[in-house]
């Protein structure tokens, strides 16, 4: 079996068309149906049938499907290592994030990084926490930052750090002056808040619940920005770790209140790799770079707790 028969028939499942699939290779569409020919003959089954309305996989073909882009990743994985071999400093890292870990954390370091091994390319992908873990168990990515990370087979803790969640208000806010704020000063405040499917936001719930508090926000919303432009508006105040508006803070359009009485939110921010895989030289170093900047970095008065590295299992 060759190679590029793998290749092209992963580039079919993914775009379940032989003339999407033959465009995206650069090649003819009889190729690609060669190529597929060919699986089929090597496997003594047929892998698609084909109609007008497109493909679709055989019993056999999904089983292929199922590990077909594993292998092809897991080669191209070798390739960079082999590379690393040869001491050159190129290659590809997928990163995978989530939430508010994104542009305050993420694109700094991939600046600053990019600026130090130029010949690097990078890949970001922006998912939910589970999403970002499966990719990892499933070799789609070389390392994961995000928050509230689910416990997933094959996924280990490089750094675990927490982040503190602070009130965020409008730099001229009649609050803004405050050296901190109680759960029951900020009730009666205009609140915008990320809806309930949001690890965040179902912390809220819990430690407002606690002290006999309802959260009724004025606005809900999944979109950070969003939040971000209606505190700048002062239509509302919201909850957010200062890091994700240091930008706005440093530019004195925001500010960010402690709450009062130790009942912060503290929520984990983790860095994940896969514990079987040995990591490329730049992937390696990506990840050696993330550990230094989270140990360094000012949290909002939320040091990073010990280091762990520990197996997540279901």
């Amino acid at each position: 079996m060759q190679l590029r028969a793998l290749m092209y028939f992963d580039e079919l499942v993914r775009t379940n068309s032989m003339r999407a699939a033959a465009e995206n290779l650069n090649v003819a569409a009889t190729a690609v149906s060669r190529q597929i020919e060919n699986l089929e003959h090597y496997f003594g089954t047929p892998l698609v049938e084909r109609s007008n309305r497109g493909i679709k996989l055989t019993a056999a073909g999904e089983l292929l499907a199922a590990r077909a882009g594993r292998t092809l990743r897991e080669l191209e994985h070798v390739h960079q290592l082999i590379d690393d071999l040869q001491g050159l400093q190129r290659g590809r890292v997928v990163i995978y994030a989530n939430g508010a870990t994104v542009a305050n954390l993420i694109a700094p370091v991939l600046a600053e990084f990019s600026l130090r091994y130029p010949k690097l390319r990078f890949e970001v992908a922006i998912t939910s926490a589970r999403e970002a873990v499966e990719a990892l168990a499933a070799a789609e990515a070389d390392l994961v930052v995000t928050l509230f990370a689910p416990k997933i087979s094959g996924v280990k803790v490089r750094l675990r750090s927490e982040i503190t969640y602070d009130v965020v208000m409008a730099a001229d806010h009649p609050s803004a002056s405050a050296k901190e704020l109680t759960l029951r000063d900020l009730v009666q405040m205009p609140l915008a808040l990320p809806d309930k499917s949001f690890g965040a936001r179902q912390a809220f719930e819990e430690i407002f619940s606690r002290e006999g508090l309802e959260l009724d926000p004025v606005f809900v919303t999944g979109s950070l920005e969003m939040l971000k432009e209606l505190v700048l508006r002062k239509a509302a105040v919201t909850l957010l770790p200062a890091l994700t508006v240091r930008r706005e803070i440093e530019a004195g359009q925001l500010v960010a209140v402690p709450i009062a009485a130790g009942k912060a939110v503290r929520t984990p921010i983790d860095l994940c790799v896969a514990p079987d895989r040995q990591l490329s030289f730049a992937a390696g170093k990506l990840v050696d770079f993330i550990e230094r900047f989270m140990r360094g970095a000012d949290m909002r008065k939320s040091e990073p707790v010990k280091a762990t590295v520990q197996m997540h299992s279901v």
